[in-house]
Protein backbone atom coordinates (compact mmCIF):
# COMPACT_ATOMS: atom_id res chain seq x y z
CA UNK A 1 0.00 0.00 0.00
CA UNK A 2 2.85 2.71 1.15
CA UNK A 3 4.10 1.19 -2.26
CA UNK A 4 1.28 2.41 -4.22
CA UNK A 5 0.45 5.34 -2.44
CA UNK A 6 4.05 6.67 -3.47
CA UNK A 7 3.26 5.85 -7.00
CA UNK A 8 0.22 7.98 -6.78
CA UNK A 9 1.89 11.24 -5.09
CA UNK A 10 4.89 11.12 -7.96
CA UNK A 11 1.90 10.82 -10.33
CA UNK A 12 0.43 13.69 -8.53
CA UNK A 13 3.98 15.82 -8.37
CA UNK A 14 4.63 15.36 -12.00
CA UNK A 15 0.85 15.96 -12.73
CA UNK A 16 1.25 19.58 -11.48
CA UNK A 17 4.82 19.92 -13.08
CA UNK A 18 2.67 18.99 -16.50
CA UNK A 19 -0.68 21.28 -15.54
CA UNK A 20 1.56 23.80 -15.87
CA UNK A 21 1.60 23.67 -19.87
CA UNK A 22 3.65 24.40 -22.43
CA UNK A 23 5.17 27.60 -20.69
CA UNK A 24 7.53 25.44 -17.93
CA UNK A 25 8.91 23.66 -21.02
CA UNK A 26 9.54 27.05 -22.42
CA UNK A 27 13.55 28.27 -24.14
CA UNK A 28 14.23 31.50 -22.35
CA UNK A 29 15.20 33.97 -25.18
CA UNK A 30 18.45 35.10 -26.00
CA UNK A 31 19.73 37.92 -24.88
CA UNK A 32 19.54 41.75 -27.48
CA UNK A 33 22.54 42.63 -28.23
CA UNK A 34 23.35 45.88 -30.31
CA UNK A 35 24.78 44.80 -33.62
CA UNK A 36 27.55 46.25 -34.83
CA UNK A 37 27.97 46.87 -39.22
CA UNK A 38 28.05 43.42 -40.17
CA UNK A 39 30.46 42.70 -42.59
CA UNK A 40 28.49 40.17 -44.71
CA UNK A 41 24.76 39.23 -43.85
CA UNK A 42 24.17 36.50 -40.82
CA UNK A 43 23.50 32.90 -41.77
CA UNK A 44 19.52 32.69 -41.26
CA UNK A 45 18.96 30.97 -38.06
CA UNK A 46 17.97 27.03 -38.02
CA UNK A 47 13.70 26.67 -37.97
CA UNK A 48 12.29 25.88 -34.32
CA UNK A 49 9.97 23.41 -34.35
CA UNK A 50 7.42 23.68 -31.61
CA UNK A 51 5.61 20.84 -30.39
CA UNK A 52 2.29 20.57 -28.05
CA UNK A 53 3.78 19.53 -24.35
CA UNK A 54 0.54 19.24 -22.78
CA UNK A 55 -1.88 17.62 -24.53
CA UNK A 56 -5.73 16.41 -23.98
CA UNK A 57 -4.36 12.77 -23.00
CA UNK A 58 -1.82 14.17 -20.52
CA UNK A 59 -4.58 16.37 -18.52
CA UNK A 60 -6.84 12.89 -18.84
CA UNK A 61 -4.19 11.36 -17.25
CA UNK A 62 -3.05 13.91 -14.34
CA UNK A 63 -7.45 13.88 -13.85
CA UNK A 64 -6.82 9.80 -13.37
CA UNK A 65 -3.77 10.27 -11.34
CA UNK A 66 -5.32 12.60 -8.98
CA UNK A 67 -8.69 11.42 -8.43
CA UNK A 68 -6.65 7.90 -7.74
CA UNK A 69 -4.06 9.91 -5.07
CA UNK A 70 -6.88 11.43 -3.62
CA UNK A 71 -9.12 8.17 -2.56
CA UNK A 72 -5.54 6.85 -1.57
CA UNK A 73 -5.33 9.79 0.69
CA UNK A 74 -8.81 9.57 1.86
CA UNK A 75 -8.11 5.79 2.68
CA UNK A 76 -11.68 4.63 1.55
CA UNK A 77 -13.79 2.30 3.57
CA UNK A 78 -16.08 -0.58 1.53
CA UNK A 79 -18.99 1.30 2.39
CA UNK A 80 -17.70 5.00 1.04
CA UNK A 81 -16.32 3.46 -2.41
CA UNK A 82 -19.73 3.05 -2.75
CA UNK A 83 -20.59 7.41 -2.67
CA UNK A 84 -17.14 8.07 -4.36
CA UNK A 85 -18.87 7.30 -8.02
CA UNK A 86 -21.32 10.31 -8.54
CA UNK A 87 -18.52 13.00 -7.04
CA UNK A 88 -15.83 11.41 -9.38
CA UNK A 89 -18.09 11.68 -12.25
CA UNK A 90 -19.03 15.51 -11.42
CA UNK A 91 -15.47 16.57 -10.94
CA UNK A 92 -14.81 14.67 -14.46
CA UNK A 93 -17.86 16.90 -15.97
CA UNK A 94 -16.20 20.11 -14.48
CA UNK A 95 -12.67 19.55 -15.78
CA UNK A 96 -14.19 18.89 -19.16
CA UNK A 97 -16.20 21.86 -18.89
CA UNK A 98 -13.08 23.79 -17.66
CA UNK A 99 -11.44 23.03 -21.10
CA UNK A 100 -14.22 23.59 -23.18
CA UNK A 101 -14.48 26.51 -21.80
CA UNK A 102 -10.36 27.22 -22.01
CA UNK A 103 -11.02 26.86 -26.05
CA UNK A 104 -13.71 29.02 -26.58
CA UNK A 105 -11.44 31.63 -24.78
CA UNK A 106 -8.72 30.67 -27.28
CA UNK A 107 -11.15 31.26 -30.23
CA UNK A 108 -12.83 34.35 -28.93
CA UNK A 109 -12.08 37.47 -30.34
CA UNK A 110 -10.14 39.79 -27.19
CA UNK A 111 -12.31 42.04 -25.27
CA UNK A 112 -12.10 45.72 -27.08
CA UNK A 113 -11.87 47.55 -23.27
CA UNK A 114 -11.24 47.15 -19.69
CA UNK A 115 -14.88 47.03 -19.32
CA UNK A 116 -14.66 43.77 -21.35
CA UNK A 117 -11.95 42.04 -19.59
CA UNK A 118 -14.06 42.73 -16.43
CA UNK A 119 -16.91 41.29 -18.26
CA UNK A 120 -15.31 38.14 -18.77
CA UNK A 121 -13.84 37.81 -15.34
CA UNK A 122 -17.02 37.88 -14.25
CA UNK A 123 -18.45 35.57 -16.51
CA UNK A 124 -16.34 33.07 -15.71
CA UNK A 125 -16.49 33.40 -11.96
CA UNK A 126 -19.99 33.45 -12.01
CA UNK A 127 -19.78 30.10 -14.13
CA UNK A 128 -16.90 28.45 -11.98
CA UNK A 129 -19.25 29.09 -8.82
CA UNK A 130 -22.16 27.17 -10.32
CA UNK A 131 -19.24 24.39 -11.07
CA UNK A 132 -18.23 24.73 -7.39
CA UNK A 133 -21.78 24.80 -5.86
CA UNK A 134 -22.19 21.66 -7.97
CA UNK A 135 -19.29 20.08 -6.82
CA UNK A 136 -20.39 20.31 -2.95
CA UNK A 137 -23.69 19.54 -3.60
CA UNK A 138 -21.98 16.04 -4.91
CA UNK A 139 -19.63 16.02 -2.52
CA UNK A 140 -22.03 16.53 0.44
CA UNK A 141 -23.07 12.62 0.69
CA UNK A 142 -19.70 11.12 0.08
CA UNK A 143 -18.06 13.66 2.63
CA UNK A 144 -20.90 13.15 5.48
CA UNK A 145 -19.90 9.86 5.36
CA UNK A 146 -16.06 10.23 5.94
CA UNK A 147 -14.33 10.45 9.29
CA UNK A 148 -12.56 14.02 10.62
CA UNK A 149 -9.50 12.56 10.17
CA UNK A 150 -10.54 11.73 6.65
CA UNK A 151 -11.62 15.33 6.16
CA UNK A 152 -9.17 17.04 7.00
CA UNK A 153 -6.74 15.41 4.55
CA UNK A 154 -9.20 16.57 1.40
CA UNK A 155 -8.75 20.57 1.69
CA UNK A 156 -5.08 20.48 1.16
CA UNK A 157 -5.16 18.16 -1.40
CA UNK A 158 -7.31 19.98 -3.88
CA UNK A 159 -5.64 23.17 -3.41
CA UNK A 160 -7.29 24.79 -0.70
CA UNK A 161 -5.91 27.72 1.31
CA UNK A 162 -6.53 26.92 4.90
CA UNK A 163 -5.14 30.18 6.76
CA UNK A 164 -8.44 31.78 7.70
CA UNK A 165 -8.21 35.03 5.82
CA UNK A 166 -9.13 36.54 2.83
CA UNK A 167 -11.74 34.46 0.46
CA UNK A 168 -9.66 32.16 -1.97
CA UNK A 169 -10.23 32.88 -5.62
CA UNK A 170 -11.49 29.29 -7.94
CA UNK A 171 -9.69 29.95 -10.21
CA UNK A 172 -6.59 28.77 -8.02
CA UNK A 173 -8.31 25.11 -7.35
CA UNK A 174 -6.89 22.50 -9.24
CA UNK A 175 -10.63 21.53 -10.34
CA UNK A 176 -10.52 24.93 -12.91
CA UNK A 177 -6.78 24.20 -13.75
CA UNK A 178 -7.47 23.63 -16.96
CA UNK A 179 -9.63 26.67 -17.79
CA UNK A 180 -6.23 28.29 -17.56
CA UNK A 181 -4.54 26.41 -19.96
Amino acid sequence: MARLVTHLISATVLGATLASGPAAFAQPAAPQTPAAAPAAAPAPAPAIIVTEAYSEADARAILNARLAALKAVIELTPEQEKLWPPLEAAIRDISKNAVARRKQMETAQPPKDFLGVLDQIGTAEEIRGRELKRFVEAARPFVASLTEAQKRRIPPFLGLQDTGGAHQPAGTLWLFEEEAG
